[in-house]
């Protein structure tokens, strides 16, 4: 069984923002292909369907984390540990400033690169020995915080970019 987690801040507000791109991606993923919604879990501390069939080339879970993005990790130990996951069969997506609003890369065992969610997620599994599709948001302009950055909505040209390589992500999750 496979487990693709897309990472995000829970509220409201954040939805659509730079850093809830992966989570956003699982959530129209599921909505595309499973035909369905995530399902709160709270003694997972995830929101979550298990998707067999079609759409997924093996049985797989699809989840996002209900904890903040700098806990990730606390929602991603408690999923590996029910469903019994080994860490080897695991899949995050995330925002990633290191690449261009656009690109993107699927990696196995790298270290987190500044990123607080990712680092969590090794903090609590105790090994960087799963699998990243890591989603580039750009870099910020204009001296603008990264904190703030991540924060912000796409604009309507990223925005654009991002609908472009939604059709890629999403081959490339049915193939997990």
């Amino acid at each position: 069984m496979k487990l693709i987690i897309g990472l995000g801040n829970p509220e409201k507000k954040y939805q659509n923002t730079r850093h809830n791109l992966g989570s956003t991606i699982v959530k129209k993923y599921v909505e595309t292909f499973c035909k369905t919604s995530l399902t709160k879990k709270t003694k997972l501390s995830a929101m979550i369907i298990e998707c067999k069939g079609e759409s997924c080339a093996r049985p797989t879970i699809f989840a996002i984390p209900t904890e903040y993005m700098n806990n990730s990790g606390i929602s991603v130990q408690k999923l590996t540990q029910f469903f019994k996951i080994d860490s080897n069969d695991i899949y995050i997506l995330h925002d990633d400033l290191d690449l261009e609003v656009g690109d993107y890369r699927i990696q196995f065992d790298r270290g987190p690169a500044g990123h607080n969610g990712i680092k969590s997620i090794i903090e609590q599994l105790g090994t960087q020995q799963f699998n990243r599709i890591r989603i580039g948001i750009g870099k910020p302009q204009n001296n603008i915080p990264i904190e703030d950055y991540v924060l912000q909505f796409f604009s309507k040209e990223e925005s654009d970019i991002i609908n472009s390589i939604t059709p890629k992500l999403f081959e490339e999750i049915s193939k997990i």
